[in-house]
C-alpha cells in the first residue's frame, strides 16, 4: 500500500498550481485595463531585445556550469558538448513531472560514457548549487521579507552539499539500492551498484560560483524586461533582484509547476508590489516568461543545429 504522502502528492501539485493561476487570473482580471495601457516604444523593443540575449547567455553559461560540475566529479565532459546537451534537454522541463530535463541529461551523460551514478549525481548537485546561488543574492541584495528563512535555506544547502555530509547520504542510498537489488536479483545487484556509488572529494566552490553567474545573468534579463515598461530607480534595483531570486527559486523547488510557471510569476507580483504597480508587474513578469521561453527553445534550435553540422563536417571528413 502506498505511504500517505505519496497517494497525496499528484494532487499537491495540481493545488498547487491551480492556486497559483487562480491567483494569477484574480490579479489579471483587477489590473486588465492598467495592463492595457502599457504602451512599447523603440527604446523598450530593444532593452527587451537585450534582456532575451542576456537570458539565452545565462543558458549557454549553466551548461557550461554543468560541465564543471561533472570535471570536478572526475570527468573529462568538454565544455561545447556540456553546453549542447543543456541545452537541447533544458527545454523539457515544461513537461508534466518537471524532472524530465534532468532525465535526459542523465541518459546523454551515460550515452557519453560517463557513469550513470555520477552523472546522476552531477544532475543532482545541480539545482542544489543553483538554489545555494539564488538564496545568497537574495540575502546580499537587501530583500527583508522572510530573511530569516533565507539564511536558514542556505546555511542547509551549503551545508549538504559538503563532502562530510554528502558523501554519507551518498553511502546511506547506495546502500539502500542495494539491499533492494540484492533482495530481487542476488549478488549480483551488490556488485553492480558497488561500481556505481560516487562520491564527491571536495566541497564544489567552482561551480557555485558559476551557479551565481547563472541566477544574476537571469535577474539582469528580467530587470531588463522591467525596465523597459518603467524606469527603475538605482534604490530599486537590489531590491528587484532580490525579489526575482527569491521568486525563480520558488519556481525552481516547488513542485506542480514545470518550468516554475505559475510560482515565479505569482511570487514576483507579491514580493515587488510595493515597489512597482501590479499592472507593470505583471506585464513584466508575462513577458519575461515569454522571452525566458523563447531563448530556452532558441537555444536548444541552435545547439541541435549545431550538432548537425558538426555530425555532418565528421562524415565527410571520414570520407576523405
Amino acid at each position: 500500500m502506498k505511504p500517505i504522502v505519496a497517494r497525496l502528492k499528484p494532487f499537491l501539485r495540481w493545488l498547487i498550481l491551480g492556486a497559483t493561476l487562480f491567483f494569477l487570473a484574480s490579479a489579471l482580471h483587477r489590473h486588465w485595463a492598467e495592463i492595457t495601457d502599457i504602451r512599447l516604444d523603440r527604446s523598450s523593443l530593444v532593452l527587451l531585445f537585450l534582456s532575451f540575449g542576456v537570458t539565452l547567455l545565462a543558458h549557454i553559461w549553466t551548461g557550461w556550469v554543468w560541465g564543471l560540475i561533472l570535471r570536478s566529479l572526475g570527468q573529462p565532459a568538454i565544455g561545447t558538448w556540456a553546453i549542447s546537451t543543456y541545452l537541447q534537454t533544458n527545454i523539457a522541463k515544461y513537461l508534466p513531472g518537471n524532472v524530465w530535463h534532468l532525465y535526459g541529461r542523465v541518459v546523454a551523460a551515460k550515452n557519453a560514457g560517463f557513469p550513470a551514478a555520477t552523472a546522476t549525481l552531477s544532475v543532482l548537485l545541480e539545482p542544489l548549487l543553483m538554489a545555494a546561488a539564488a538564496l545568497l543574492i537574495a540575502l546580499l541584495s537587501g530583500l527583508q521579507t522572510y530573511r530569516i528563512f533565507q539564511t536558514i535555506g542556505l546555511v542547509f544547502v551549503l551545508a549538504i552539499v559538503h563532502p562530510r555530509i554528502l558523501n554519507p547520504l551518498l553511502a546511506t542510498v547506495s546502500r539502500l539500492k542495494n539491499k533492494e537489488r540484492s533482495a530481487e536479483v542476488g549478488g549480483a545487484g551488490e556488485r553492480r551498484d558497488a561500481q556505481m556509488s560516487t562520491q564527491i572529494s571536495h566541497y564544489p566552490l567552482i561551480p557555485l560560483l558559476g551557479e551565481l553567474g547563472f541566477v544574476l545573468l537571469r535577474g539582469g534579463g528580467f530587470l531588463l524586461t522591467l525596465r523597459a515598461l518603467t524606469p527603475i530607480a538605482p534604490t530599486d534595483i537590489l531590491p528587484s533582484l532580490s525579489g526575482f531570486s527569491i521568486a525563480w527559486l520558488l519556481g525552481l523547488v516547488i513542485p506542480g509547476a514545470p518550468g516554475g510557471i505559475g510560482v515565479f510569476e505569482a511570487t514576483t507580483t507579491a514580493l515587488l508590489s510595493s515597489q512597482f504597480s501590479a499592472a507593470i508587474i505583471l506585464g513584466s513578469v508575462a513577458l519575461y516568461r515569454l522571452i525566458s521561453t523563447l531563448a530556452e527553445a532558441v537555444g536548444a534550435g541552435l545547439a541541435w543545429l549545431a550538432q548537425r553540422w558538426h555530425q555532418g563536417d565528421r562524415r565527410g571528413q571520414g570520407k576523405n
